[in-house]
């Protein structure tokens, strides 16, 4: 009989909080399990980062990176954060320092058709006692973001049959890196049974004991490190699995050590100040923002992501900006702290019918939104707020909506500016379904607010 243990992070999303507990956790049962002579193997499986956090934004993941290096881990595969939240260039060097393989099997070079530089399909890593392990990475597929960055990704199901029959006859034991979410992770063990262990993420559920779905265990270890998987398998002498356990330990019932603290705070605080050494702007008069209704740094907001797209009209939210801006010189920290969004910009083209209905969906929905808590699809704010227009006017008592104050007509084109969130949340569901879209890349909506200051008041 052999022991193979493995050990599972997802979705830490920079929050490095949970980090020096987490690190001790691994690498102590990293030697525990070896110093008895088991195998242990250690994974990620995407979104370790996120651009929320100051340090992630100054050093464009490297920070990252050199975190993941302590750990020694066996393979990562990537999330959305990774792909979408990096420019290419910013994806491509990620990990040129990384001293673990990434596993990526479905994410390919636009230009040439090839996989990702980065990135290798899958590992193949055998035992003392002669087990060979198949590890496989796979990233959830959003062509909408992927393509405009220079990326194709693949479907699963037309990737699996392919990288299955590419590893046949190679190993005793397949697992699966899947930044797929709990729904396909299903899906996948009902049709391939050759899986016989799936590390889950994307989807921030929780298996605190596994899932066996058919022959194949399915597993996932939450968001933000709040806790750790630990997979232990007992295989048989012809080097396959008779008993498959999985368990997730709470991060925050580790102990804490007393230098802690002050590792967590220095991350911040390097972040910050990396951050602050670049100015954008000299304001000669406070930017406040309003919980309801223009204001002075909405109207900034929406005529610079109308400037970043050269569009004549604009929407945004006021729950976006989670402060406003003080007199006197702004740097990339203040704006990275108000606004912490990984969210890009999106032209948005519409008949001019199509465009009432827009704006009648928004007015529908409007007092509902104000105070409605959003998670989740780029949003790192806490309630959506007011839904605010530029250069568009509604008169709900007639129902008309008026563009630069001419009612529209309902033949002609019309292209605004928003972010892509209203692409993603369910409440606007006009700009999916009819709306021709082009979302901009690769610059947030804080660069494109950055760079408005800039032009406007120069230092």
């Amino acid at each position: 009989m052999e022991t193979i243990h493995i050990l599972h992070t997802n979705d830490l999303h920079s929050h490095f909080e949970n980090w020096p507990r987490m690190r001790r956790f691994l690498l102590a049962h990293q030697a525990a399990y070896r110093q008895k002579g088991e195998t242990v193997l250690t994974f990620d499986i995407g979104d370790a980062m996120d651009r929320s956090h100051p340090l992630t934004e100054a050093t464009d993941g490297q920070i990252n990176t050199t975190l993941l290096n302590q750990i020694g881990y066996d393979g990562v595969t990537i999330g959305n954060n990774e792909g979408i939240g990096n420019s290419h260039a910013q994806l491509e060097h990620l990990y040129d320092h990384a001293n673990f393989p990434v596993l990526l099997a479905n994410l390919y070079e636009q230009s040439t058709n090839t996989l990702a530089k980065f990135a290798q399909p899958y590992r193949i890593i055998t035992t003392d006692q002669g087990t060979r392990i198949a590890v496989v990475g796979l990233t959830a597929p959003f062509f909408l973001t992927y393509r405009p960055n220079g990326w194709d990704p693949v479907t699963i199901s037309e990737e699996m049959p392919q990288l299955l029959a590419q590893i046949e006859g190679q190993y005793d034991v397949l697992v699966l890196l899947s930044h797929l979410g709990l729904t396909t992770d299903q899906w996948l063990a009902e049709h391939y049974p050759e899986i016989d262990v799936m590390c889950g993420a994307h989807t921030h559920h929780l298996l605190k004991d596994g899932l066996m779905v058919n022959q194949t265990l399915l597993t996932a270890a939450e968001k933000y490190g709040h806790y750790i998987g630990d997979i232990t398998l007992t295989l048989d002498a012809n080097h396959r699995p008779v008993d498959r356990k999985a368990r997730t330990v709470l991060t925050a019932d580790l102990p804490e050590e007393a230098a802690d603290e002050a590792e967590i705070a220095g991350y911040l605080a390097q972040g910050h100040a990396q951050l602050a050494a670049q100015v954008v702007a000299d304001l000669p008069e406070a930017l406040p923002i309003a919980t309801i209704g223009e204001s002075p740094m909405m109207t900034a907001g929406l005529k610079a992501i109308e400037a970043a797209t050269q569009t004549e009209a604009a929407v945004l939210n006021t729950g976006l900006f989670l402060g406003g801006l003080e007199p006197g010189l702004v740097t990339k920290d203040d704006l990275q702290s108000q606004l912490p969004h990984p969210m890009h910009l999106i032209k948005v083209t519409l008949k001019g019918y199509d465009l009432w209905r827009l704006v009648l969906e928004m007015e529908k929905n409007r007092l509902f939104l104000r105070k409605f808590p959003i998670k989740g699809m780029s949003f790192r704010g806490k309630i959506f707020g007011d839904i605010v227009y530029d250069g568009i006017t509604v008169d709900m008592t007639l129902r008309r909506v008026f563009w630069h104050g001419q009612e529209i007509a309902p033949e002609a084109s019309y292209t605004l500016t928003t972010v892509d969130h209203y692409l993603f949340i369910p409440f606007f569901p006009t700009i999916e379904i009819v709306g021709e879209t082009e979302i901009m890349f690769p610059d947030f909506l804080r660069n494109a607010v950055a760079t408005y200051l800039t032009q406007k008041y120069p230092v």
